[in-house]
């Protein structure tokens, strides 16, 4: 192990998730860890001609949950999510009350309100444009989650988005994390959340062949790493965690679910849907990560993959895993075999079961997965749930445009 840098240890105190897995922590878990896939048929009419007709949907939500039904309904789902997370999260970490001006709160979003704007698009057209409501604009920014957030909490620190695409919330939680180490805030609630499950996003994925386009078997459509895998499939949801620095978490008597050790990112530079084949972007923010955490690739017990299932993703991140960690030097898991892919907040999300997989020495089965492509010499844990060596665990997220983003956690 290398010697781990002069700064204050920061604590994971609080989980929160909304997801088509579960929407607490241990359902979401119990999901990821038996392998069961979430992905259903879509039967929106609208998706009737569409190549792209399945998904891993949010459903069964709380009726009373802490999000009053009239004030759900003038929120974008993405930002309904956003809110329910992070308040669960609040809640999971004991509800603490800070300095609200010392209090932060840091968001992962790609695109926003992406199912109000083609409601109120498709009624511009139908209806004209005095129908399109007056709300749109507020409802359908990408920093409404934060937003709702602080004003929930009444939390007047920092609130801030970040639109990195599929990397946004990772990089949410390795910001939070600045922000503690440099003492301008002393707790953080980071995550992200999405909701693109709408008719236009499914033709453009669809159109642009990223999309699995398995239609008739949706539940083994998404197959990370596997031989037979087609495209990604879309999924839905939020996740956020609550942070702290050790010292303050201990002083008030929570004991941690981990530590949040390293944080790195890099930019591809490369293309605007394609990473680099060789993974040379990937494989500087991991060994950023890494670095920032004290670790050498020895001390990782177990990687949550970002694994999309697409053709050059699962090649680039296979070659960057193997120049990292060395051929099947590592188990590995994409957690979207079972849940789809959460876009904007797939970083967070993963890192929630990156976390749990560490803390039950138990990596979960990669869904889906039934033959690894030939030459990814990958360790590929697939089938069932494997017991895994105690160690840190380290958490991938790659986005559209060549954004990079690897977190690093470790036990107490």
């Amino acid at each position: 192990m290398a010697a781990r840098p002069t700064r204050p240890p920061i604590a994971v105190t609080g989980l929160g998730v909304v997801s088509p897995a579960g929407h607490t922590p241990d359902a979401f878990w119990h999901t990821v860890s038996t392998g069961t896939p979430t992905a259903t048929a879509l039967t929106d009419t609208a998706l009737a001609r569409h190549r792209v007709r399945l998904g891993c949907r949010v459903t069964d939500l709380p009726a009373n949950g802490p999000v009053p039904a009239k004030d759900a309904r003038r929120l974008d789902p993405f930002a309904h999510y956003g809110t329910l997370a992070a308040l669960a999260a609040h809640q999971d970490a004991g509800a603490p009350e800070p300095d609200p001006g010392r209090s932060a709160i840091v968001v992962g979003n790609a695109v926003g309100g992406r199912t109000t704007s083609d409601r109120e698009s498709a009624l511009f057209t139908t209806a004209g444009p005095l129908r399109v409501s007056p709300l749109m604009p507020l409802v359908t920014m990408p920093n409404a989650a934060a937003a709702q957030i602080a004003m929930r909490l009444a939390w007047t620190g920092p609130a801030l988005t970040i639109a990195t695409t599929c990397a946004s919330s990772a990089d949410a939680i390795g910001h939070a994390a600045l922000l503690l180490e440099t003492g301008r805030a002393d707790i953080v609630i980071a995550g992200g959340c999405e909701a693109t499950l709408t008719p236009v996003t499914l033709a453009a994925f669809g159109n642009l062949g990223a999309h699995s386009q398995r239609n008739d078997d949706p539940t083994r459509a998404s197959r990370p790493f596997d031989t037979d895998r087609d495209g990604f499939v879309m999924g839905e949801g939020a996740g956020f965690l609550v942070l702290e620095r050790l010292a303050d978490a201990r002083a008030r008597h929570r004991t941690p679910y981990a530590l949040l050790a390293g944080y790195g990112s890099s930019a591809d530079a490369y293309h605007l849907s394609n990473p680099r084949p060789d993974g040379a972007g990937a494989v500087t923010a991991m060994r950023a990560a890494l670095t920032d955490a004290g670790l050498t690739p020895a001390d990782i017990a177990h990687v949550n993959a970002h694994g999309t299932s697409t053709v050059h993703n699962d090649r680039a991140e296979a070659a960057a895993l193997r120049t990292v960690f060395g051929p099947h030097g590592v188990p590995v898991t994409s957690t979207k075999g079972s849940i789809g892919h959460l876009i904007g907040a797939a970083g967070a999300v993963e890192l929630i079961a990156a976390v749990q997989a560490m803390n039950s020495r138990l990596a979960p089965p990669t869904a889906n997965h039934e033959h690894t492509e030939q030459g990814l010499d990958l360790d590929v844990v697939h089938g069932t749930a494997r017991p895994i060596r105690a160690g840190a665990a380290l958490s991938n997220s790659f986005g559209f445009g060549g954004h990079n983003s690897t977190l690093v956690v470790t036990p107490l």
